[in-house]
C-alpha cells in the first residue's frame, strides 16, 4: 500500500529499520534518558492531554501513559502505528495510536496540554512545511500549553565523520557540506542505512521557526550535549561515578548557546500565548 503521508524513501527506510530498538544501543540510551528528563520537567503529576506527533512505535507514549497522562500518538509510518497499537494493547494504562501527519492534526482547537514533535521538524525539508506543523501544534494546544520540539543539529554528521574518519569519503564530505550550509540532508547512495531526506537545524533557525508559528517564552536545550565526545564514552557510562559526573556536566551546559552545536539533538520549548 502506498503511503501518501510521507515520501517513499522515508517510508521504506522505517519499514526496514528497527526503530523500536534504536534507543537501546549506541547513543540511544543517552538520547532516551535525556528526552525523558527534558519532557518530564514539563509534566503535571498526571492527567495531561498529550499529542505525541511522530511518536514512532510508542516508546515515549508508553512511558507517558504509565505516568497517568492521556497520550495520543500519531505517526505517518504504517509499521510504526502497527507496533504502537500492539504496544498499547498490552498496557494497563494504554494510549491511542493513529496514522497521521503533523501538518494536519486531526484534533480540535485547544485540545492538548502538551504537544511533542519528535520527527516532523527533521523530516520536513521545506521551511513552509515545518512552519505548518508548528502552527498546527499551536492550534491544538490550550492557552499556556507547551510545545516540546526535537530537532537534529546541523553539525551532527560532520562531528561523527571527524570522529570516525568518514569525513574523508568524498560523498560523505559533500553531504556534510550541504548540511552545514543549507541544513538539507540527503545521504549518498554509497552510504545505505543513513537517515533519509531530512533537515538539520541551526539553533537560531529552530528558534526563529518556532517564534514565527506564534510561540513565546522560547528556550533551547541540548539533548546529548557534548558528553558523547568522551573518547571512552561507553566505558565512562558504565561506571556510576563517571556517568554521574558526565550527566552533571550535561546539566551545567544544556542551555549554553555556544556549545549547542556539539549536541546531535536539541529541543525547543515554547508556550502558546
Amino acid at each position: 500500500m502506498t503511503n501518501k503521508l510521507i515520501s517513499n524513501d522515508i517510508d521504506a527506510f522505517y519499514a526496514e529499520a528497527a526503530e523500536d530498538k534504536r534507543l537501546t544501543y549506541g547513543l540511544g540510551p543517552l538520547e532516551f534518558e535525556r528526552n525523558k528528563e527534558l519532557i518530564g520537567r514539563n509534566l503535571p503529576a498526571k492527567g495531561a492531554a498529550i499529542i505525541d506527533a511522530g511518536g514512532g512505535p510508542g516508546v515515549y507514549a508508553e512511558w507517558l501513559a504509565g505516568l497517568g497522562h492521556h497520550v495520543h500518538l500519531i505517526d505517518p509510518v504504517n509499521k510504526h502505528i502497527q507496533q504502537a497499537q500492539k504496544r498499547a494493547a498490552k498496557l494497563k494504562k494504554p494510549f491511542t495510536a493513529a496514522l497521521g501527519e503533523a501538518r494536519n492534526l486531526e484534533f480540535a482547537d485547544s485540545f492538548a496540554d502538551i504537544v511533542i514533535l519528535h520527527g516532523p521538524l527533521y523530516h520536513l525539508q521545506k521551511r513552509d512545511d515545518r512552519i505548518k506543523s508548528l502552527k498546527e501544534a499551536y492550534r491544538v494546544l490550550k492557552p499556556n500549553g507547551i510545545l516540546l520540539g526535537f530537532a537534529i543539529n546541523h553539525t551532527v554528521s560532520t562531528l561523527t565523520g571527524l570522529l570516525n574518519g568518514m569525513i574523508h569519503d568524498p560523498q560523505f564530505y559533500a553531504m556534510c557540506q550541504s548540511e552545514l550550509q543549507t541544513g538539507i540532508h540527503n545521504p549518498p547512495a554509497s552510504w545505505p542505512g543513513i537517515l533519509p531526506e531530512a533537515f538539520f537545524h541551526k539553533p537560531d533557525e529552530l528558534l526563529n521557526e518556532t517564534a514565527e508559528a506564534g510561540f513565546a517564552a522560547l528556550e533551547l536545550f541540548a539533548v546529548e550535549g557534548m558528553i558523547w565526545l568522551d573518547s571512552k564514552y561507553f566505558e565512562s557510562r558504565s561506571n556510576p561515578e563517571k556517568k554521574e559526573a558526565m550527566m552533571n556536566l550535561m546539566k551545567t551546559t544544556e542551555q549554553s548557546r555556544e556549545l549547542l552545536a556539539f549536541s546531535p539533538h536539541m529541543m525547543v520549548r515554547g508556550v502558546k500565548k
